[in-house]
């Protein structure tokens, strides 16, 4: 092998993920984020799940390069069975999973190898609700509501004026809506297929996947997913 090919690292990102958007409701957390994948500048893949579970109690989110939110995808694999092999009754939360982010995150930037990604992390443990965020370079937070990529200049003001304490899961999902609706018309890398992800005080995670026009409000389907727990994909 070329000993030149071994110290090469990751200059440019080149399929990425936009914005992810999240916020705390009044009984856990809500998370939102496109599935478009882009590579460069042309939209290239429009079914790429940016939003996964970890663990039993969080939802890990991520904008930038796509191959390097799986490389840590497999890190939290490894972390996540080493903690299950103890047995112990206990698991990680997503205060415990965010802290272990930050610091793979700023571990890579000071080796010079980042990883080109924006990460959302939020989950609920016992009845305690948790949502955060980490760059590339290791900088995080904790905040009510977060957004990545554009979300972060077009998005975060629609949820600084209407977010608030009290918020209940529709109202929730009508912010978030509304939120993705602004990326959607101007965020050329987004596409209007959105995945949602949601995780409450009872410790469970849901999917809704809607594959709409844009004028289309995803409400409608909030009352099959409570009812029935179930993924649900609504074609164009």
């Amino acid at each position: 092998m070329d000993p030149v090919a071994e110290t090469q690292r990751t200059l440019y990102p080149y399929v990425t993920g936009s914005s992810v958007v999240a916020v705390k409701y009044k009984d856990g957390i809500l998370m939102a984020a496109d599935m478009g994948g882009s590579y460069g500048s042309t939209l290239r893949y429009k079914s790429v799940e940016r939003i996964k579970p970890i663990g039993k109690h969080s939802l890990l989110g991520a904008s930038g390069e796509i191959s390097d939110f799986q490389e840590i995808l497999h890190y939290l694999d490894e972390l996540i069975l080493y903690d299950n092999m103890w047995d112990d009754g206990n698991s990680l939360g997503p205060k415990e999973v965010h802290n272990y982010l930050t610091r793979v995150m700023y571990n890579r930037r000071n080796k010079f190898n980042p990883l080109w990604n924006t990460l959302v992390l939020g989950g609920v443990k016992n009845g305690q609700k948790y949502l955060g965020m980490v760059n590339m370079i290791g900088i995080n937070f904790e905040d009510n509501h977060v957004a990545t990529g554009l979300g972060n200049h077009l998005a975060r003001p629609i949820l600084r004026d209407e977010w608030h304490e009290n918020l209940t899961f529709e109202e929730g999902v009508k912010l978030l809506e509304k939120c993705m609706r602004v990326l959607l018309y101007r965020d050329r890398s987004a596409v209007n297929k959105i995945q949602v992800l949601y995780c409450f005080l009872f410790l469970l995670c849901y999917t809704l996947i809607c594959s709409a026009s844009p004028a289309l409000s995803i409400f409608h389907l909030l009352k099959h997913i409570v009812r029935t727990g179930s993924e649900v994909e609504e074609k164009d």
